[in-house]
């Protein structure tokens, strides 16, 4: 058998995908968008054990049914076409996000904790249904997928089984990953993996959960991503989430872009006019209707008005943490919207690139996981992505640098062999 160089080096990458987000309704890097509804607070909780009352400020993707009991939402895929998401209807910008949440099992579910922007800058958690020992951190700047490294594994016990509190700290200089209140990944804003903060997620996101089948695509490269194809005779596939707590470093009304370039420099917080007005803000009142129906299918009529109710008084009234008590629910006020979200699985698989002889693995593929491309536990253990490290980690491992070492390492080894195959 022969081959030549030039396709074995082909080969290898096109064995290597990578996912992210692509879905926006209004990118305004490319075009003047409307201001994106603030969080006006600087906090906001919400405890789903409580039941759906917590809702209100949130949207579904359509076909999203959630139950509530005592492990809070149950996010369930029980066949083919089905992808559980929901989506706060507010952004913040810049803030600490933390969700205790149980990812799904099943091979090719993937569980996922995203923050995303309109102009798809993206901080993610992603869990893989057939992998109960570790999850994947990642980010993206702008949609920007001209590297594939920026992912690292963790390991954590028994995600599927134990619940666990995933945070995410972001601010104007790094982005801190955390796992029960440990900081195990820190990824500064100047840094080989942001492009000295070209790639840097740095504009205002909304925060979506959900999950999906990776594993029911008909992109071969997801489905390898995600670990294989979904047997939905395996089905249901839950995924809880007990609780969400935000914290909003720049409370606002709305966010308003004053540019295309995308820079945090260019995002202009509003705090008073029409839209901070207590019998409007955000719209509140008189969207809290349509904010709600796509989520129509997780709330009896009975829940549903009481959920209305309780957002529209805690808008209208200064005593809102007394009407959201009232609804036994733990969240703060916050503004709910008319929006339509699209399901988490509005993805893109998207191959790696040769430039010369340098090329870029995306370690999350299971192509790299299958040919021994997959980061040692020491390189993805409290890893850092670059200068400052947090005080807080301990072992630190740069993803860039030890992570790419392996991938280097092992991609050469696979280069090694496509070689001695290409001289038979």
């Amino acid at each position: 058998m022969h081959f030549t160089l030039s396709a074995g080096v082909a080969l290898l990458a096109s064995a290597s995908f990578t996912l992210a987000q692509t879905y926006t309704d209004c990118n305004p890097t490319k075009k003047t968008c409307p201001a994106a509804v603030g969080l006006p607070s600087s906090s906001y909780s919400v405890d789903f054990t409580q039941g759906s009352a917590g809702i209100a400020p949130w949207s579904a993707a359509s076909g999203t049914t959630l139950e509530y009991g005592s492990d809070g939402a149950v996010f369930t895929i029980a066949q083919s076409g089905q992808a559980p998401t929901i989506a706060t209807d507010f952004y913040i910008f810049f803030g600490h996000v933390d969700v205790t949440m149980r990812a799904s099992a099943g091979t090719g579910i993937v569980s996922s904790i995203v923050l995303q922007s309109a102009d798809l800058d993206e901080i993610d958690w992603e869990f893989l249904g057939g992998d109960n020992t570790q999850v994947q951190s990642n980010f993206y700047g702008k949609g920007n997928t001209t590297s594939y490294d920026r992912v690292v594994y963790h390991p954590v016990a028994t995600p599927q089984d134990t619940w666990h509190t995933y945070g995410i700290d972001w601010t104007s200089e790094k982005i801190d990953f955390s796992i029960d209140g440990t900081v195990i990944r820190t990824v500064p804003y100047a840094s080989a993996a942001t492009v000295d903060g070209k790639n840097f997620p740095q504009t205002p996101m909304q925060l979506k959960l959900g999950s999906w089948a990776g594993g029911d695509s008909s992109s071969e490269g997801t489905v390898e991503w995600a670990g294989g194809k979904t047997d939905y005779s395996q089905a249901p596939f839950k995924m809880y989430v007990k609780s969400v707590d935000i914290t909003n470093y720049n409370p606002g009304c709305e966010y308003a872009y004053s540019d295309m370039s995308g820079s945090y420099q260019s995002i202009d917080v509003v705090t008073s006019g029409d839209s901070c007005k207590a019998d409007g803000a955000s719209n509140s009142s008189s969207t809290a209707s349509a904010g709600n129906s796509a989520t129509a299918t997780t709330q009896s009529s009975a829940q549903q008005s009481s959920a209305q109710s309780s957002a529209q008084s805690s808008a209208q009234s200064s005593a809102q943490s007394s009407a959201q008590s009232s609804a036994q629910s733990s969240a703060q006020s916050a503004p709910t919207a008319s929006q339509v979200v699209k399901p988490i699985e509005q993805t893109i698989s998207l191959q790696t690139t040769v430039t010369g002889s340098a090329y870029s693995v995306n370690t999350a593929s299971i192509s790299a996981l299958n040919s021994g491309m997959l980061p040692s536990a020491t390189a993805t253990r409290n890893s850092n992505d670059g200068e400052g490290a947090s005080s807080s980690t301990s072992a630190i491992a740069s993803s860039t640098g030890a992570a790419s070492l392996n991938v280097a390492m092992a991609g050469g080894s696979l280069l090694s062999i496509l070689l001695g195959a290409a001289l038979l």
